[in-house]
């Protein structure tokens, strides 16, 4: 007797997905309530469980089709699963070989999209994993996964390639001779995930809809650096998370909105909706790509309390597991650029909101203080508004009450 497997409901107002990965195979035994599939969402990814345990029966739908909710995605069968199983993985002992074999000589993988790369490993591959995996030339069975259930991340094949001896890169070089014999130049099309699409087009919404403007200014980051060195062992043993700079921003941020509310505002047709909270958005790095979960009433919170937020909101986003009501809303964003390296840039606005912040990598730079020529660590800071709503001068205003805060901590602790 088969089970059929159906797209959970996936949100208020969401009625379709695209099926990102199937994590099961026909033949595969199968727990209730164990993951089988990913969906991918204008937001998030989403797992579909099995409703029963038994066998894995056949896909309805292929990886990149886009599924209705209620629709089956495919059947599970019953039984215990080892007959089936031991078959299923049978062929794949015996053909694993030729199959490897071509792949490094071709340096692709063809329509091999749904077959494991190495079928010891612990879960199946993600496409997007495997072309990491193949990009890098690192074995994926040495690498430790830290996804959901110990699935492999495309972060976690970039740290394994980073880490690897200056000798490690000669495997990879391999595939050249291969490519040059084939003759020509190679291209690969992929096709974007509905996250991506999702993000390029309120993006862009973004720039064709506010008339968007960027203010800069520096901030010597000196008391915030001295401040977490000395506290931040005592804080990690107090609240069980590391002390980080995004508590002090995200603060300051808090107290600089509250002088000038426009910041904290956003248009709705013809009327301007002030609020006397914030919630504060912050841009963080999935899989998937970058998603921005919600603190939400931050003003209320110590920077405690907020590292905590942000540190779990940074696990689940790795892991794929946020859910779709921590990232609706918010009021104002900050994104941190500065993990990544970048100097400077003009964010874009996460409509509705009305302006973002953009945090920059910490270089050390020659200041003049007291006369006197020295080296300070200095940050810059980008702060891109809606010149409908706000006006250059509370645009600067807030990034000087924000520039004071972080300069000298102490205002944060006597809201000053």
């Amino acid at each position: 007797m088969a089970t059929e497997v159906l797209v959970p409901t996936l949100g208020e107002s969401i009625t379709e997905a695209t099926l990102g990965e199937w994590l099961k195979q026909p033949g595969d035994k199968v727990a209730a309530d164990e993951p089988i599939a990913s969906l991918e969402t204008d937001k998030v990814s989403v797992e579909v469980p099995s409703p029963v345990a038994g066998i894995m029966g056949q896909h309805a739908v292929a990886v990149g089709d886009t599924v209705q909710v209620g629709a089956m995605l495919a059947t599970v069968e019953a039984g215990d699963g080892a007959p089936a199983a031991e078959s299923a993985q049978q062929p794949a002992v015996t053909q694993a070989p030729a199959a490897e074999q071509p792949a490094p000589a071709a340096g692709g993988y063809g329509n091999h999209g749904a077959t494991p790369v190495d079928s010891n490993a612990p879960a199946a591959l993600s496409p997007s994993v495997r072309r990491a995996v193949l990009e890098h030339g690192v074995d994926p069975a040495t690498i430790k996964g830290t996804g959901r259930d110990g699935r492999i991340t495309k972060e976690d094949v970039a740290t394994a390639a980073s880490s690897r001896p200056a000798a490690a890169p000669a495997p990879a070089a391999a595939p050249t001779p291969s490519v040059a014999a084939a003759g020509g130049r190679k291209e690969e099309r992929v096709r974007m995930t509905r996250l991506r699409q999702t993000i390029a087009k309120r993006l862009k919404d973004a720039q064709n809809t506010a008339a968007m403007l960027t203010t800069f200014n520096d901030v010597d980051m000196t008391a915030v650096i001295e401040a977490r060195a000395k506290y931040k062992d005592l804080f990690e043993k107090k609240h069980g998370v590391r002390l980080g700079f995004m508590g002090f921003f995200v603060k300051a941020a808090t107290m600089a909105l509250k002088d000038i509310p426009s910041v904290n505002a956003s248009i709705e047709g013809d009327e301007i909706v002030y609020h006397d909270y914030a919630d504060i958005s912050v841009a963080v790095s999935s899989p998937g790509g970058l998603v921005v979960p919600v603190i939400r009433d931050a003003q209320d919170l110590s920077v405690a309390g907020i590292e905590k937020t942000i540190g779990d909101f940074g696990k689940r986003a790795k892991e794929g597991t946020l859910k779709m009501d921590e990232m609706k809303g918010g009021t104002f964003t900050i994104s941190n650029g500065g993990v990544f390296g970048s100097l400077m840039s003009t964010p874009i606005i996460n409509p509705p909101q009305s302006a973002v912040l953009g945090l920059h990598r910490i270089e050390d730079r020659p200041v003049v203080r007291d006369g006197q020529v020295v080296v300070r660590p200095m940050m810059y800071l980008a702060l891109s508004y809606d010149h409908r709503l706000i006006d250059g001068r509370e645009a600067v205003t807030f990034l000087v009450a924000l520039k004071n805060a972080i300069e000298d901590p102490t205002r944060i602790l006597i809201d000053l």
